[in-house]
């Protein structure tokens, strides 16, 4: 059986509410390969100190730095989105990430709406970090859609040079994963693998407890060589304990390991 480089990493955001230290202490005794630390509310997120000390101690490497895009981070490193993904740059590049996750702009954001791609491919020509840009979903309220993303929420829409995909936001869009991900084609740089039951909500479900094609995709990128990491971006908070978190993001790593495996048949 083929098995490809594809590193699989867990997002420190799998264990919100809990803090970014756990979220490597537990990667590390699960086995993932990585982490990606998402920039938040927690102090340690936000320290390339204190982040090296955590990498170094569990012998973990940062693979991917998630910008602090969401609503309860606009006041983290700055209320200025530009400012934000300098920052998320140099992190990065400091503690030898090769991603930076960012969401597009809200539409509330006009100026920073209007220059975002211009401006993150200019940034991207500055340095070797990948940005990859996260496709979204609309913001549903019963029978009411709202689009708060600017330019918009389908990233594909743009000339990015490269993309994140997140199979949760997929669901939540309710469009088909794999039209997007040719859409993306060779764009294609970062995965944050969840899963969803399209419901209007964001569910971030654990792989294989949704109706997303979390296999079907694992094994196309084991088939195609993709070149970019794999990051476990679920959602626990529903998890009664400690150990049944633990529970949940071993199996949700060992059914990543497992389709990423089993594509190919070497001859």
């Amino acid at each position: 059986m083929h098995v490809p480089d594809t590193k699989v990493a867990l997002s420190t955001a799998s264990v919100y509410p809990e803090s970014t230290s756990i979220a490597f202490e537990l990667a590390a005794k699960l086995g993932y390969d990585g982490v990606e630390v998402m920039v938040w509310n927690d102090p340690v997120s936000q320290d390339l100190d204190a982040l090296r000390a955590l990498s170094d101690k569990h012998q973990l490497p940062i693979l991917a730095v998630h910008a602090p895009c969401l609503l309860i981070t606009q006041r983290v490193w700055t209320t200025d989105p530009w400012t934000k993904l300098v920052r998320a740059r140099a992190a990065a590049e400091k503690l030898g990430a090769d991603t930076v996750v960012v969401h597009p702009p809200f539409r509330w954001q006009r100026q920073y709406a209007r220059e975002f791609v211009r401006g993150i491919n200019r940034m991207a020509d500055e340095t070797e970090v990948r940005f990859a840009v996260e496709n979204m979903y609309p913001w549903r309220y019963r029978d009411r859609e709202m689009l708060a993303y600017a330019p918009g929420w389908d990233v594909t829409d743009e000339e990015y040079r490269h993309f994140t995909i997140d199979l949760s936001h997929v669901s939540t869009s309710r469009i088909d994963a794999f039209e997007m991900v040719d859409r993306m084609g060779a764009r294609l740089a970062h995965v944050h693998l969840a899963d969803g039951s399209g419901s209007g909500k964001d569910e971030h479900l654990i792989p294989g407890r949704g109706n997303q094609p979390c296999a079907e995709l694992l094994e196309r990128l084991a088939r195609t060589g993709f070149g970019g990491h794999v990051v476990l971006e679920v959602n626990t908070r529903r998890s009664g304990s400690p150990a049944e978190r633990e529970s949940d993001l071993a199996e949700a790593l060992a059914f990543t390991r497992l389709h990423l495996a089993s594509a190919t048949r070497v001859r």
